[in-house]
């Protein structure tokens, strides 16, 4: 019958070896046959990890953990729920993981939602060029109006962008026309009885005429959006605010600044306050504003549109005021480390702002105590 030795004696055996001295030595200073050593080294031998040492039963547990988690995957695939998530959205969820996880590498991140690495580099890739893009399109925009104030309102497109060309900046005066529309800047024209009459007729638009002081909530709405650079990308902060309270109904956060950045952030706010009747929209002439699909929308819905003079910030001067106000106690007092990071900041200081801030035109109210006196 063999032998049988405590288990104390083979670890600390198995340990001796490890720690370099030869299973022959071992045999002849224990008496121990140099096979069974070499069976217990073959059993016993500990595995190293990060902190201390995996067991002989500490092994097994972890590869039958790890079969558990390969047959949970196997699952996933066969279900086919990875392949309901459209591509595009894939990609966009693996960015945010990228950006917000370094701890897991690309390839596991594409492993994991069966994306091909060189599809998801090329996205990685044209976001940055993007960035990069909208960026140099905000920065020619600055120069082209202060060109154009500087020529007191007078420049057409071709002078602007003969002005821009001195300063090195080569660009074609279509493309400086478009920018000026975007921004509603419009020169002096030879058809100035026409463009007079336009103005007339602009200035009816305004319905707000800024008068920023209303007897009762969801009677004026005045809305605004602006831009943010985090982590080399612009990143855009829509807003609808009620004139009454001065309250941010609601806000939406997008990548780019387009058509649809305007309309969900009014349609948020529109179901929040109950589809309210007899309201006044009121923003600048930004094409998010005036494009067909809005218009339309707002229409509608029996809602009336009102509009700022071009080139006239201080016609929306309630939201170029929060604006204002949110950069200078949020958003240059921070360092946001991920878009996720700037999104929480936006909406720890809107929940403040409603709700903590008080407001010096609302009587050192916050807009929501303010709201509440009205019954709301």
């Amino acid at each position: 019958m063999p032998m049988k030795y405590p288990e104390e004696f083979i670890v600390r055996t198995v340990k001796q070896h490890e720690a370099g001295t030869p299973i022959k030595d071992l045999s002849l200073s224990l008496n121990v046959a140099s096979s069974t050593i070499y069976h217990w080294v073959k059993t016993h031998k500990t595995v190293p990890r990060k902190k201390g040492e995996y067991t002989p039963a500490g092994y097994q547990r972890l590869i039958d953990h790890e079969k558990k988690l390969e047959r949970q995957l196997e699952v996933i695939h066969l279900s086919g729920c990875i392949d309901l998530i459209p591509p595009h959205q894939r990609l966009f969820v693996l960015e945010d993981i990228h950006e917000n996880h370094p701890e897991y590498s690309v390839y596991e991140l594409c492993e994991a939602l069966d994306v091909p690495r060189g599809t998801f580099y090329n996205h990685i890739k044209r976001r940055t060029d993007r960035s990069q893009k909208e960026a140099e399109n905000e920065q020619i925009k600055l120069k082209i109006r202060a060109i154009f104030d500087r020529s007191k309102q007078t420049y057409g497109s071709e002078k602007i962008r003969a002005a821009l060309l001195k300063e090195g900046i080569h660009i074609c005066s279509k493309r400086v026309s478009a920018f000026m529309k975007e921004m509603g800047l419009e020169s002096v024209r030879t058809d100035a009885k026409k463009q007079y009459e336009l103005r007339r007729k602009r200035d009816k638009e305004n319905i707000v005429k800024r008068k920023f002081i209303t007897d009762q909530p969801n009677k004026i709405w005045v809305s605004d959006f602006t831009y943010f650079e985090v982590q080399g990308k612009w990143m855009y902060l829509c807003v609808v605010i009620d004139l009454y309270s001065r309250r941010v109904i609601s806000y939406h956060i997008s990548r780019s600044a387009s058509k649809n950045l305007v309309s969900k952030t009014f349609l948020n706010a529109y179901r929040k306050r109950g589809c309210p009747k007899n309201l006044i929209f009121h923003s600048d002439r930004g094409t998010q504003y005036t494009a067909k699909a809005f218009v339309d929308l707002l229409k509608k819905l029996g809602i009336t549109q009102s509009f700022s003079a071009p080139g006239n910030p201080l016609d929306n001067a309630v939201a170029e005021s929060f604006f204002a106000t949110f950069k200078k106690e949020e958003a240059y007092r921070r360092n946001y480390t991920s878009e996720r990071s700037f999104i929480d900041g936006i909406a720890n200081y809107i929940e403040f702002y409603n709700n903590e801030r008080q407001h010096e035109t609302l009587n050192y109210h916050t807009p929501v105590e303010f709201e509440r006196k009205f019954g709301l």
